[in-house]
């Protein structure tokens, strides 16, 4: 089986192309090596968006459409809705009662947003409790990897810690202890010995070359008959300071993460009207990259002018090849070209872009019902992993009656 990945995005409608540049393109190309499930996370929607309870169903399909006109293919991927897997919540609920109030205070986005969405009344539990709800998301489904942008790295070691937690306290048997010395004890003496500084190197100073090291030694016994898989589940708990792995802790994948910014300069967002949509018509292309803003410097047509600050280089970096950059680096900062001459090849380059986008959704804006069966089938896959889990998950915690 392939490495699983998880990621999801709440609906904001039909996407920009900051969406695009900066994580539905790694998806697209996730889909070669990983198992993925991609999610559309609507309940973390309502943490900041209450109230908009009249748009959510739009939003949810034009977002869908626009990933799979991007290229996410329902075969190869398992593309599901957050709030039809009631399984999600009740992870969630089981998880706070053993997760560490701070542990959600000192998560650098929860005072970013409240500093940031100072217009909304964010003092509720749903927004203080969402990077639990984001790591119940994760956790369920077992997730190996979750593709991040390093400012998101915060929520995945969060999830992390989360199922270390609920590890330790729902993973070990009465007499753990007891088995993990007698599984030690089939290891070869020099093996355990080794496998015993490790596990302590590992424990006081959270090496993450001791734990390497330790799951080697696990892994270079299961050629000993009388060791057990159960053996190896008991010394890999026993290694890591928790027990039986009920919650696998995922890493992060630190995908390319490129980032667009909106025509004005600033972060691309539908909510400033800076954005290019991606399945913005070429007349709409045209017209919202002509009115960029530009490097401030050039003011006259004569005056040269300084690609690194201007917005329209961002674009070319993505967009054009070398040949043009060095082309736009000349004419700039010689005042040979205008800024529209400038702009132009950005035109072409993401209207050709965008073809293929607006043919692929088409089929699915004129009947609908292939979207809502491609989300049916989605989540139900997702269901059937998502049921066993919680399986687990209540046996552990003795709500298995």
């Amino acid at each position: 089986m392939r490495p699983r990945v998880l990621s999801g995005m709440r609906p904001t409608g039909a996407l920009h192309l900051g969406h695009y540049h900066g994580a539905l393109k790694n998806w697209v190309r996730l889909q070669d090596d990983y198992d993925c499930f991609y999610f559309v996370a609507d309940w973390h929607a309502l943490t900041t968006h209450y109230e908009e309870r009249e748009v959510m169903e739009r939003y949810v399909y034009d977002m869908v459409i626009d990933w799979i006109a991007a290229g996410l293919d329902p075969d190869r991927s398992t593309i599901f809705i957050q709030s039809r897997l009631p399984e999600h919540a009740e992870l969630f609920t089981l998880l706070a009662m053993g997760t560490p109030l701070g542990w959600l205070e000192r998560v650098p986005t929860y005072k970013d947003q409240i500093e940031k969405l100072k217009d909304r009344d964010l003092a509720t539990y749903g927004f203080l409790g969402y990077p639990l709800l984001q790591a119940a998301d994760i956790l369920i489904y077992k997730a190996a990897h979750v593709p991040v942008g390093e400012d998101q790295a915060s929520h995945v070691e969060l999830t992390r810690e989360v199922a270390r937690r609920f590890n330790h306290l729902y993973g070990r048997h009465a007499d753990f202890e007891q088995r993990a010395v007698a599984a030690l004890a089939k290891l070869p003496k020099d093996d355990a010995r080794y496998f015993e500084r490790q596990r302590k190197a590992y424990g006081q100073t959270g090496d993450a070359a001791a734990l390497a090291k330790g799951e080697g030694i696990v892994r270079k016994s299961a050629a000993i008959d009388a060791f057990t898989s159960d053996d190896a589940e008991l010394l890999l708990g026993h290694l890591k300071g928790s027990g039986k792995t009920i919650l696998v802790e995922p890493q992060a994948l630190h995908t390319e993460v490129l980032r667009l910014p909106g025509l004005d300069g600033t972060k691309m967002s539908k909510s400033y009207g800076n954005a290019v949509l991606m399945r913005d018509e070429p007349t709409a292309v045209d017209k919202k990259i002509r009115g960029m803003t530009t490097d401030p410097a050039r003011v006259r047509r004569t005056d040269p002018g300084n690609p690194e600050k201007c917005p329209v280089w961002a674009f070319h970096k993505i967009y054009s090849d070398e040949a043009t950059r060095d082309w736009v680096v000349k004419g700039c900062t010689t005042a040979g070209i205008g800024c529209l001459d400038c702009k132009q090849p950005v035109i072409e380059a993401v209207c050709a872009q965008q073809n293929p986008w607006r043919e692929r959704a088409e089929t699915y804006l004129t009947n609908p019902k292939k979207v809502h069966w491609i989300v049916e089938m989605g989540t139900e896959r997702a269901r059937t992993v998502a049921r066993q889990t919680m399986k687990d998950v209540r046996e552990a915690m003795g709500l298995a009656y």
